[in-house]
């Protein structure tokens, strides 16, 4: 593939990934305005939005193992255009749903075809560009997804929650006409040529040592949406728990602390290049995050200033989302690349459900702001254990399968 074609490739992944967090992160944004326009308010609000975020993370599930299969199988391009185009329309649905339980199957829809988008674009990238580079080529990506939230808070702000599901949905349909111009990565054509065999997503479960490679990178990643399932989304709660006077909005917080994610996830990718090495800049930043959720979490009394600074460096913190990614595609072979590519980020984005789950269980025995502190500081203590059991991958050649013939 000529670079041009590779660097082509790049920004369009780049944009996917814009479009996806966009779609990802709406409904957070505007799950109080919504939810409320169809009648709930109070308790029950927060019932229906654990229930819709579940049904959406459940869809998620299913299509991170779906299309990384299909990715395996049928190419990388191929899933792009399949996914983009079931979570537009899902999207642009959303905007005249009228009752809780259309509401949840349709994020489901959405979620599988959101759960497409950057594990498979990811690994296209990394086959696609020259070694020295993936770092950066992923790098972008990840940056540019993080301020889709930046921009799907400003549009929701600006208009209403409808209106910001039928933009999110209209987005993604521009984007998959400029896709039709995008080859699959070299090393699947050479993959498809040797006709070998591909997307088995029990190939994962074939050994111990392979089935554990793929465990650690799930729990790698699993801070995330303890940050942005649990503490972002939740935020006006643990507010309300940490004695600040003034109104936390839901939606701010989750812009501002993709925000921090976005800044975050360009400075670790770029530490990671200096440092030569996806861990040692991994490690770092997880001892990062555990400090600054300490910080944000053990207080009271703080403005909403103070707090809405808290979160966008917490985002900071846990803007190590493009390392995660890339160690996770870099890990597997060329045979099972896209199925552990595409599985483990919603693998992670799943994690939301128990981590939703334990912050819930926990509020019986601590402070609401206890119990996120309780639930995020494990998941990145477990995150800086599982690094060390992964292998080095930012000068491997990628060009080796799992299944050997």
């Amino acid at each position: 593939m000529k670079n041009q074609s590779a660097y082509f490739c790049v920004l369009i992944a780049a944009l996917g990934y814009f479009v996806d967090i966009y779609d990802l992160a709406l409904f957070s944004i505007v799950r109080v305005e919504s939810l409320i326009d169809l009648g709930y308010s109070g308790a029950t609000l927060q019932e229906q939005s654990i229930f819709i975020l579940n049904m959406q993370m459940l869809g998620m599930l299913i299509g991170g193992i779906l299309w990384g299969i299909l990715g395996d199988k049928r190419g990388r391009t191929s899933v792009l255009f399949g996914s983009i185009l079931l979570y537009s329309l899902a999207n642009i649905f959303n905007g005249y749903v009228e009752d809780v339980n259309s509401y949840a199957w349709i994020r489901f829809f959405a979620g599988i075809g959101l759960a497409g988008e950057l594990g498979v674009g990811v690994t296209l990238v990394i086959e696609s560009l020259p070694q020295k580079y993936r770092g950066y080529g992923t790098l972008l990506i990840t940056a540019a997804g993080a301020f889709g939230t930046v921009v799907g808070f400003y549009v929701a702000d600006l208009t209403n929650w409808r209106v910001a599901y039928f933009i999110g949905g209209g987005m993604g349909l521009v984007l998959l006409v400029l896709r039709f111009k995008l080859l699959d990565s070299p090393l699947f054509i050479k993959m498809r040529e040797m006709a070998h065999s591909s997307g088995n997503f029990f190939m994962l479960f074939k050994t111990k040592e392979l089935f554990l490679r793929y465990v650690k990178c799930i729990l790698l990643g699993a801070p995330l949406w303890a940050v942005m399932g649990v503490v972002a989304t939740f935020s006006p709660e643990i507010a309300v728990s940490m004695s600040i006077s003034d109104q936390i909005s839901s939606g701010r917080c989750i812009m501002l602390a993709n925000a921090g994610l976005a800044l975050g996830d360009v400075s670790s990718g770029l530490l990671s290049q200096v440092l030569k090495s996806r861990k040692k800049a991994l490690a770092r930043f997880i001892i990062l995050a555990i400090i600054t959720t300490i910080i944000l979490l053990s207080g009271s009394e703080y403005s909403a200033s103070n707090y809405y600074w808290g979160i966008f460096f917490l985002g900071f913190g846990a803007g190590m989302w493009v390392l995660c990614i890339t160690t996770s595609a870099e890990q597997f072979g060329t045979d099972i690349r896209a199925t552990a590519a595409t599985s483990i980020p919603n693998f992670v984005r799943a994690m939301a459900i128990p981590l939703i789950f334990c912050f819930q269980a926990l509020q019986a025995y601590f402070a609401i702001q206890y119990a996120a502190l309780i639930v995020t500081c494990t998941t990145f203590i477990m995150a800086f254990l599982v690094l060390f059991g992964l292998k080095e991958t930012f000068q491997r050649n990628l060009d080796f399968y799992e299944n050997k013939k």
